[in-house]
Formats: C-alpha cells, sequence, structure tokens
C-alpha cells in the first residue's frame, strides 16, 4: 500500500482535509458516497473514450468505440432502469483494441489507444461492481449533479493545440491520483466489504495517473514539470476550500 501511495503522495499537492473523511466515514453517508462513485467510474471511462475518438482512432473506430459504451450509457441515462438487468446481460467483449485502427493525425495515436482502451475496460468493471455493491445493500442507482472538481480543473485548459490536449491529459493524471489518494483515505472507516472493495482499487488504478502524465509528456515534446506544477496548485485549493457540495471529489465540506 505505502509503495503505491508514495508516488502519489508527491505528485499531489496535498492530502484530503479530515473534515472530509470525518465526514465520508458516517454511516448516512454512505448511500451518497456509493452513488457518486459509481457516477465517476464511468465520468471516468467516458473522458478517456473522449481522448481516443477526438484524437486517436478513425472514424470507423469511433463507430465500434460508441457501440462498446453504448450499454452504459443507456443504463445511466434511461430512468426505467434495471440494475439486475445490466449486470446480468450478455457481454461478448470487453476489449476491442485489435477493432480499432489508430489515426494518422498524431504521432503516438497507436499508444494513447492501448492505454486509453486499457483505462476504459477497467473503469466499466469497477462501474459494475460499485453497481452490484449497492444492488446487494438495496442502494438504488441515480444521476447526481457534477461538482465543482472537474470543472474547475478545466477552467484552466490552455484553448489551443496541442497544449488544450497536454492539459486535459495532466487533469486526467490530477483526478485518478486523487481517486486513489481517497480510497486509501477511505478504506480504514469502512467495512471489511468495502475497506476491501477500496483497497482493490487503489491497487488496480494506481498506475492510471502514470498514464495520463507518460501520454502528456510524448504528446508535448518538451518538459511539463511547470504546466503540472500550475494544476498541482490549482487542484489542491479545490481540494483544500471549502466545499458546500459533498461527493466524491469535493473539497473540505461546510460545517
Amino acid at each position: 500500500m505505502q509503495q503505491l501511495l508514495a508516488p502519489i503522495y508527491d505528485f499531489l499537492g496535498c492530502e484530503t482535509p479530515d473534515a472530509w473523511i470525518e465526514r465520508a466515514k458516517k454511516p448516512e453517508q454512505l448511500t451518497e458516497l456509493l452513488i457518486d462513485h459509481c457516477n465517476c467510474e464511468l465520468k471516468a471511462a467516458q473522458t478517456a473514450m473522449f481522448m481516443i475518438r477526438k484524437y486517436a482512432i478513425d472514424k470507423q473506430s469511433s463507430h465500434i468505440l460508441l457501440a462498446w459504451a453504448k450499454p452504459y450509457e443507456d443504463f445511466v441515462y434511461n430512468k426505467d432502469r434495471n440494475i439486475n438487468q445490466f449486470l446480468q446481460r450478455d457481454v461478448k467483449k470487453n476489449d476491442i483494441t485489435a477493432d480499432l485502427v489508430p489515426s494518422e493525425k498524431l504521432a503516438i495515436s497507436e499508444d494513447l489507444m492501448i492505454k486509453m482502451v486499457r483505462l476504459i475496460k477497467e473503469e466499466f468493471h469497477h462501474f459494475e461492481q460499485v453497481l452490484q455493491i449497492m444492488s446487494a445493500r438495496n442502494i438504488e442507482y441515480r444521476n447526481m449533479r457534477a461538482g465543482r472538481y472537474a470543472k474547475g480543473l478545466m477552467s484552466h485548459v490552455r484553448t489551443f493545440e496541442p497544449a488544450t490536449m497536454v492539459d486535459k491529459l495532466i487533469i486526467g493524471a490530477f483526478i485518478e491520483a486523487r481517486s486513489c489518494e481517497r480510497f486509501a483515505k477511505l478504506a480504514p472507516h469502512l467495512d471489511d466489504e468495502l475497506n476491501r472493495f477500496y483497497v482493490s482499487l487503489l491497487r488496480s488504478e494506481a498506475r492510471h495517473y502514470q498514464d495520463y502524465l507518460s501520454l502528456a509528456r510524448d504528446v508535448a515534446g518538451e518538459d511539463i514539470s511547470e504546466r503540472i506544477a500550475y494544476f498541482k496548485v490549482q487542484e489542491a485549493e479545490l481540494i483544500l476550500s471549502d466545499d458546500e457540495a459533498f461527493c466524491f471529489h469535493s473539497g473540505s465540506p461546510v460545517a
């Protein structure tokens, strides 16, 4: 655990405030937290999918990618959703890398495609795992309003390429790293099942932020440490400042 967390703590600009942990560990908060976490897993997959479609594959491959995501998005955006039916559906294929054709627009298209497809596959799986836990605990899935975290980070993205892509990849790295940090912070305060689950997520997703950073460096073709340092400050400010909303990536909860 500590070997996994050490580079994550070095990368992030701060640790999660104690006030967030105190709020998150309350039993009455668990339902909201699981629902929001479930949404976060899907958003992570959608973000990676956007990067592939925009930068890494041809038009026909984009249709294949959208078809892969369709059952998940249908479930989320269809109000007449059925968790059991969704989880028991026939999944014929969950890795479509061989079906995708890298675009020639970007020198690292194939590497981006491979890393992001692997990430999407894991995020979809984790989305289903959270749903299974919710179903077993009679927690009904619902959409939740997005907090300020991702939007706050995205407000700093530069508006010209390849800087836009570099910034979005750096932001992806911070979101993934923060998720892992919170898995570790939450785990000791949860029941045995959720403790094991969050530790397993940390082990599974600890690599994601490094994949994003590696891609950002390759796209930039130059030192991006200054830009990483800039987002490190912005991310820490969102985490440490007072936040009226409470969700998986929210800041310090207002009393």
